[in-house]
């Protein structure tokens, strides 16, 4: 009993030398860490040559919004910032000869962070998202062995063509920009029930009411990356692909054997040419231009394996 006591009382002497301890040690100073300062939004910015109003309070908080969203997803933001060093000079490209305003190439970012294959939920594929009935209406192909919403140049030029309507029914390139993901109508029937003439006066739906503010904030962001926090230095970012055209005017059977006698392999063609679907391609009343490296000479068998 005795040596029982005293086994407590140690026990007891020891937790009271503990607490009397950690009492008194001093307190770990919180580890500081540098965070990134956002800047403040632009005063001044215009999209398609028009100046928009950034001292309405409510703007500026919707574009807020959008750029924290988009600065904060710093993965995807910093893939699409690569990509575009790739896609932008083919994009601007096309948009100057089809006379569409230069800043549309931020509707591609918005629709597909310049993904050739992306694809929605709802079944809409491309740079540009189109629908399958809204490609069909637009020229572009879709059969079991093409789909030309996948053809970057060609779907570019199909959402030229949409977007001069949609121009041509507001004469307003932001309300174009809207009717993209709402429709022209869509986009008419707001305006005619709440009786206004601005995209920044209508109350939308979320996704539309969204749209544009998301455009205008990869539009600051891409075009200010530094000031953003994104310092990717070109090296890293992706490079342009040197193509020529090859004319397609019979059926190939067997895209890999035609690959090969050209000097690449199918990984490459397909890369280069997403839009085909099959391993072979028909021609009956249509021809076909495939992308093939610049580099004419053939390539010289190599092993990844040393």
């Amino acid at each position: 009993m005795k040596n029982k006591i005293s086994i407590l009382a140690l026990l007891a002497f020891t937790f009271a030398c503990n607490t009397h301890k950690v009492k008194n040690e001093p307190k770990q100073q919180p580890q500081t860490t540098t965070q990134f300062q956002l800047p403040d939004l632009p005063t001044i910015l215009t999209f398609a040559g028009k100046k928009l109003n950034l001292e309405d309070e409510d703007i500026r908080e919707r574009l807020d919004r959008e750029v924290l969203t988009n600065v904060y997803l710093q993965s995807a933001t910093s893939q699409i910032i690569k990509r575009a060093h790739r896609w932008f000079p083919l994009i601007e490209k096309i948009l100057k000869e089809e006379k569409i305003p230069k800043d549309f190439k931020y509707l591609a970012v918005i629709e597909s962070a310049l993904i050739e294959q992306a694809i929605s939920p709802v079944g809409a594929q491309g740079f540009w998202q189109f629908m399958p009935f809204t490609a069909k209406e637009y020229q572009l192909e879709i059969s079991s062995e093409v789909d030309e919403r996948l053809d970057v140049i060609k779907s570019t030029r199909a959402a030229c063509h949409y977007l001069k309507e949609a121009n041509i029914h507001f004469h307003d390139w932001i309300l174009a920009a809207a009717a993209y993901n709402r429709g022209i109508g869509g986009v008419q029937d707001d305006i005619e029930w709440q009786k206004a003439t601005s995209y920044f006066d209508m109350e939308q739906n979320h996704e539309t009411g969204r749209y544009v503010y998301r455009i205008l904030a990869l539009k600051i962001i891409l075009e200010n990356q530094l000031s953003y926090g994104f310092s990717i230095p070109d090296s890293q970012k992706y490079k342009t692909i040197k193509t020529r055209n090859y004319l397609i005017t019979s059926t190939i059977k067997n895209l890999s054997d035609w690959s090969l006698s050209k000097g690449y392999n199918f990984k490459i063609l397909k890369k280069l040419n997403p839009w085909i679907l099959k391993t072979h391609l028909t021609i009956k009343n249509k021809k076909y231009t495939l992308l093939l490296p610049e580099r004419k000479e053939k390539m010289r068998p190599y092993s990844y394996y040393h």
